[in-house]
């Protein structure tokens, strides 16, 4: 039974060893402007915050939710904006700069000359892009405790389910890049996570659509994430939560198996 089961534990650990190291050659090729990332990726939700949230919120007023809980505007608009900020992270750093590495840096190719497989790579950029993911969550959890949108142990709890979010979408975009022929495709993707940024129940309840569009909505994967952070970040209950969960987990395990086969047959022809 030992020899049975310890190769492979070993071979579990030198494939998250390997996996590591591409993410600490990301770090050590970006630390040195890393804030600058940071700061881009957090300004503009909390700019989407500051204008929408609290300005239009004024006159919107405030919002039911499905337990019959008031909530103000800027409420339910924060954790949207959580979602979205998580999304736009993971998928920056999965998508273009991926591509980049991939199609003209030819940087994958250098590293299949070593032990480090095409899924140690995907793993490997996915928990690099998570680390860019999980700080613009932090500091904007930090600024939503601040204007008293939600608590500091929501805000804990919702972190985890932010950087699930981030996870779901990293893999995702990785799976969608290694199907990309130029920068150009980008123009669709763009358009597509703009569309998702809109009508995700975003701004609006998607309860306020048409019904064959509300079912739409319900099944795309930002409303899913919008609908589990704030539902943490308001402390509504339910068994939906475990829905939204599984249904991330789904879309990270798909993506990764997606990137790193197509990454397979991209490297070795």
């Amino acid at each position: 039974m030992l020899t049975l089961v310890l190769p492979r534990l070993v071979d579990v650990s030198a494939a998250s060893r390997r996996s590591v190291s591409v993410v600490e050659r990301n770090v050590a090729a970006l630390k040195s402007v890393y804030w600058l990332l940071l700061l881009s990726g957090f300004v503009e939700p909390l700019l989407y915050l500051l204008s929408i949230g609290i300005g239009v919120g004024a006159l919107v007023g405030d919002l039911p939710l499905p337990d019959g809980r008031l909530v103000s505007y800027a409420e339910f608009v924060a954790p949207a904006m959580l979602a979205s900020s998580a999304m736009t992270g993971a998928l920056a750093e999965t998508t273009f700069n991926f591509f980049g590495k991939f199609k003209y840096m030819k940087l994958y190719d250098g590293m299949i000359a070593t032990p480090v497989r095409p899924f140690e790579i995907a793993l490997g950029e996915l928990g690099w892009a998570m680390l860019r993911g999980s700080a613009y969550s932090a500091a904007f959890l930090a600024v939503m405790v601040a204007f008293d949108l939600t608590t500091v142990v929501r805000a804990l709890t919702a972190l985890p389910a932010a950087v699930l979010v981030g996870f779901a979408f990293g893999a995702l975009g990785m799976a969608v890049s290694t199907f990309m022929r130029s920068w150009q495709d980008f123009d669709l993707m763009g358009s597509a996570q703009f569309t998702l940024f809109l009508f995700s129940g975003t701004f609006v309840p998607a309860q306020a659509y048409p019904m064959l569009l509300h079912w739409l909505i319900e099944v795309t994967p930002l409303y899913r994430s919008v609908h589990l952070i704030r539902d943490v970040t308001l402390g509504v209950g339910g068994w939906a939560w475990l829905l939204d969960v599984l249904y991330l987990l789904v879309l990270v395990g798909v993506g990764l198996r997606v990137a790193s086969r197509r990454m397979g047959r991209l490297l070795y022809p």
